[in-house]
């Protein structure tokens, strides 16, 4: 270890944090003898598929990831909330989260954290030494503090995230060439913060990779006319990963972690159309738009992704579902879901969880009574559009899945067996020797 570490490691150790959101652990397990630097992760320490989040939703697993804890208590649970008491929506963003987040716990701790474009952190928090707000932020100018970090990523030409919109071409030429510049600029970024030192958490993430694996997964699953592209990408950020685990100190553990899992999309599935469909909801007016415009008749209604809520009387405004009528219509709506097939008569529905079963905190009141965890294939839409049909097909080939989650540990004495999301917030302080109460967590730590 030179003079550098020695200085770096007096206040403990350090732990490096890359995300990599939504790749599935079964993407690079198969490819290890292509992704040699995350093969080499595997084999130096643990690496495994584990479980996501219900629902598994990046605007509500990475608040989850982040603080150790369920939404019931983050108070985040998809790209869309509903206020209480009103049919009003809002999408949540960083003040939305109402769980301690792991870099307050280290900041508490008199250790330095940087935090570097994780989704759901807009605006931007004073308490992480550094931070740049990830995918939700408006851009640059304001997504960055303190000024001195915002000038400093200026300079690298640091971008956010994907044009999203460059995919729905049917010529991807400028959607990769827009998710290669991203992905550039972010590993430079990431890599001279590392090499700068200051920090005894570093906490980046790769959001590019669900944005390429939204629009070619499924090219890469059927052999489509982007696979070698798609492989070339993951080629990329693999050697990027390997050029910053070169660059960490002796005393820093390198953690390598997705979100959710990721699997070909063969359909769109519009809950709300097939909830009209089956008499469960309808509309007030002529040409809906938003959650306001059901009728009071309405029993029930969807979120994305896969959240259905009953429309009960005393919780929503125009409630329709006595209290004593709640659990034969959410039987009925949970049986239902289980039935429901698509145009291959394959099921589109391959779990329904109950919000008692996933949700626990001060904030289940705008917990969905049951979520939906779609098949494969499936991938679960919530527009309030009486013109919409039930199954249809987009842009996208690639969708989120509950399971196939990545985890890598650069550390051997890490077991993954079991673990789920909630696991990865506890093992990152364990790593960091933060002491903590294992009560406060929905995981436990893998060390």
């Amino acid at each position: 270890m030179g003079l550098l570490d020695r200085l770096r490691s007096e206040s403990g150790p350090k732990v490096a944090f890359l995300g990599i959101d939504g790749v599935p652990y079964s993407l690079l397990e198969n490819h290890f003898d292509e992704f040699e630097n995350l093969a080499a992760i595997a084999a130096d320490g643990a690496a495994g598929a584990i479980d996501s989040i219900v629902p598994p939703e990046s605007s509500a697993c990475w608040p989850a990831l982040t603080t150790g804890v369920n939404p019931g208590k983050t108070g985040v649970y998809g790209f869309q909330d509903r206020e209480t008491g009103t049919y009003d929506t809002y999408v949540p963003m960083g003040r939305d989260v109402q769980a301690r987040r792991l870099w307050n716990r280290v900041q508490a701790a008199d250790r330095e954290s940087v935090v570097m474009n994780v989704p759901v952190t807009f605006p931007p928090e004073r308490e992480p030494d550094r931070m740049v707000s990830g995918f939700l932020s408006p851009g640059l100018d304001d997504a960055a503090y303190p000024d001195e970090f915002q000038s400093f990523l200026g300079q690298r030409d640091y971008r956010i995230d994907v044009d999203a919109r460059l995919g729905h071409e049917d010529d991807k030429t400028a959607f990769l060439e827009d998710a290669y510049e991203t992905l550039d600029r972010r590993f430079e970024a990431f890599q001279d913060v590392i090499t700068g030192g200051g920090w005894d958490l570093f906490f980046g993430v790769f959001m590019t990779t669900d944005r390429v694996n939204h629009f070619l997964f499924g090219d890469y699953d059927r052999d489509g006319q982007y696979r070698a592209e798609f492989l070339e990408f993951y080629r990329t950020l693999d050697t990027y990963i390997g050029r910053l685990r070169d660059a960490l100190p002796d005393d820093t553990t390198l953690v390598v972690a997705s979100d959710h899992g990721f699997t070909t999309q063969e359909y769109e599935v519009n809950m709300n159309a097939w909830l009209n469909q089956a008499g469960y909801l309808s509309y007030r007016t002529d040409d809906p738009d938003e959650l306001d415009d059901i009728a009071d008749e309405t029993q029930a209604y969807s979120l994305i992704p896969g959240r259905i809520y009953i429309n009960r009387e005393g919780r929503e405004p125009r409630g329709s579902v006595a209290d004593g009528d709640y659990e034969r219509i959410r039987d009925a709506l949970a049986t239902a879901l289980t039935e429901l097939t698509g145009p291959d008569g394959t099921p589109v529905v391959a779990d329904v969880v109950r919000k008692e079963d996933a949700f626990r905190g001060p904030h289940v009141d705008i917990a969905p009574d049951l979520v939906a965890i779609p098949a494969h294939g499936f991938d679960l839409k919530a527009g309030f559009h009486t013109d919409s049909p039930v199954f249809d097909t987009g842009p996208r080939n690639g969708m989120h899945s509950f399971k196939n989650t990545s985890l890598f540990v650069d550390n051997p004495e890490v077991t993954i067996g079991e673990a789920d999301l909630y696991d990865i917030a506890p093992t990152i302080l364990s790593l960091l020797e933060v002491e903590y109460d294992r009560g406060e967590f929905d995981g436990t730590s893998l060390i």
